[in-house]
């Protein structure tokens, strides 16, 4: 477990050392004026915001070329739930209450509609479940017996039912579509994509945890096996898989699209859940990754039984990897491939979908940017953990292009081709809830998803005293926030009462005895602990109500994950492209 909290935390970074920057880059760069591109993005989150609402809800995307909608996964308003706590990062409570409202009464998931499972999943019901944690932070009344209950918990529950029947399978790896009126359709296929059967233990567990059906996490811990009980003798899992049978259908292996937050939500699990199984499965295809895919700082697609390069191509979902890296301290790899994927947007001005590693240029039919968020979200994570400046470079880059490139009229378009700069009639939903967010919290350091602990708030539940907003937050695939905290307050067995509870009344014990000094680990909160011990007796001010401040971190909850995006499911590897 000391294993776990460390990675959590990152107490494990403050021994690790950032690389030095190439030669081209050794002259200090003009500083940033952060507060500025911090207000740029906020400006590009309305600008995008508004014309969805003015030209295209209901419906669940926004068709920026057209001023229209259309409904993409499934006819949920996808849109306003993806932007829901994005709202709430920005700072606007009135209108994250208001679209609150909205949702209760305009999305009806008992509808006849086929349905992207993974896809439901992590916009859907990841979208709910954040929305619902943060309703009281955004001053909304909630219930009694919050956060165990509330109307945002029972919207995310009923999503989530409808996807259980494609997890009835012989092997426990579920279908990638179901109707949400009739489960499975008939002639379903059973191929389905590694990303899609491993990416639900963050919103499943999290689910049983909060309402107390154990069947959500049973489910998705099931599907994760299956899996790993599938892998290669050496070590390595392939891109799509039959169901039903466990047999490989595309057998190439590697860190992008098809798999990528499979691997993901092995380290999410283990830091959200305190999991050294997961964990250590992942560190178990961590070396796998190394001694097969990584040639050079780049990672290439193997066959996944003999290690032979199948594919030497750079794929713009790869992007969350290095974020993921820093998460279990690999700080160095980390820079050095996010580096590498660096100068891929600045020849490009963007990530393409796919990019030859050989010969430094895009593939054909792959050369376009839907405005993807991994590179952002990878420079975020390690911006907190090193403060080095080219992260914060990249984000100034990415909203240059952004606005130079795709901003039209009615929103921001996907970008169809790099090259020339052609646009495409689609804005995805995960520009909101990933791409504008991840910018926003690279230049917004003070914002509450920091917290290092030293500020949080004791709320009381059926089942006992529970802190809450405490920092932590474990980000879904999709870029929405769980608090980790919330899932001990639900707790109906007093055998698993939260060891945190036990600190907070021996904290208490102490402060009423004597004055004492608590010495704050290097490298907690993000990267940010290289401040002296301090005195518990200097505590600032709390917040109103319960909300407590001290100038010393009391928890070891765990610290942000990472995300990553999968948009392509079948045509990647099965298109023979």
């Amino acid at each position: 477990m000391a294993l776990l909290r460390c990675l959590g935390t990152f107490l494990c970074l403050w021994a690790l050392r950032i690389p030095a920057p190439p030669a081209a880059a050794a002259a200090a760069p003009r500083r940033l004026d952060v507060a500025s591109y911090r207000e740029r993005v906020r400006a590009m989150f309305y600008h995008a915001y508004e014309h969805y609402l003015d030209s295209a809800f209901p419906y669940d995307e926004l068709r920026p070329l057209t001023c229209d909608g259309q409904d993409t996964w499934g006819s949920f308003s996808l849109t306003l739930i993806d932007a829901l706590d994005t709202l709430l990062i920005l700072g606007n409570v009135s209108e994250f209450q208001r679209v609150v409202n909205v949702l209760q009464e305009g999305v009806d998931f008992d509808i006849d509609v086929n349905a992207s499972v993974f896809e439901t999943n992590i916009r859907v019901v990841g979208g709910l479940l954040s929305a619902h944690l943060l309703s009281k932070k955004a001053g909304i009344e909630v219930e009694a017996g919050w956060p165990c209950s509330g109307p945002l918990l029972r919207m995310a529950e009923e999503a989530a039912r409808k996807l259980l029947p494609a997890f009835q399978t012989p092997t426990g790896m579920p279908y990638g579509t179901v109707n949400l009126q009739h489960g499975v359709n008939p002639g379903e296929t059973p191929v389905t994509c590694t990303a899609g059967i491993g990416t639900f233990i963050v919103e499943f567990a999290t689910l049983s945890h909060l309402t107390g059906d154990p069947v959500f996490e049973d489910v998705a811990r099931k599907a994760l096996k299956a899996l790993w009980k599938n892998r290669s003798d050496i070590g390595l899992v392939g891109n799509h898989i039959d169901v039903v049978t466990a047999k490989w259908v595309a057998q190439d292996a590697g860190i992008g699209a098809g798999v990528d937050s499979y691997f993901e939500y092995l380290v999410k699990g283990a830091i959200l859940l305190q999991d050294e199984e997961l964990m250590s499965m992942f560190l178990e295809y961590n070396k796998a990754i190394k001694n097969y895919t990584k040639f050079d700082d780049w990672y290439l697609w193997v066959q996944m039984y003999k290690g032979t390069v199948s594919m030497p191509v750079f794929q713009s979902l790869e992007a969350y990897w290095p974020g993921l890296q820093s998460l279990i301290g690999d700080v160095d790899n980390a820079m050095r491939t996010f580096l590498n994927y660096y100068t891929v947007w600045k020849q490009f001005g963007g990530l393409p979908e796919f990019y030859n590693i050989p010969q430094g240029y895009t593939v054909d039919k792959r050369e376009g940017y839907p405005l993807r968020p991994e590179l952002i979200e990878s420079a975020m994570y390690l911006y907190r953990a090193t403060r080095d400046p080219t992260l914060l470079e990249l984000g100034r880059d990415a909203v240059e292009s952004i606005e130079k490139i795709s901003k039209v009229d009615c929103g921001f378009a996907t970008i169809k081709d790099l090259r020339d700069h052609r646009l495409d009639n689609r804005m995805e939903s995960f520009f909101l809830a990933e791409t504008v967010k991840y910018l926003y919290l690279l230049f917004d350091p003070d914002n509450f998803i920091h917290n290092d602990g030293s500020a949080f708030d004791v709320v009381i539940t059926p089942y006992g005293e529970c802190v809450l907003n405490a920092g932590g937050y474990v980000f879904n695939t999709e870029a929405h926030p769980i608090d980790p905290a919330a899932l001990h307050c639900c707790m109906k067995r007093k055998e698993e009462q939260w060891e945190v509870e036990d600190l907070m009344r021996e904290f208490y014990s102490l402060k009423k005895t004597k004055k004492f000094t608590l010495k704050r680990a290097s490298g907690h909160g993000e990267g940010e602990g290289t401040k002296d011990s301090e005195d518990a007796s200097s505590e600032k001010g709390g917040k109103k109500g319960t909300s407590k401040k001290s100038s010393h971190s009391l928890l070891s909850c765990p610290s942000q994950s990472f995300n990553s995006k999968l948009a392509v499911l079948g045509q990647v590897f099965l298109d023979n492209t």
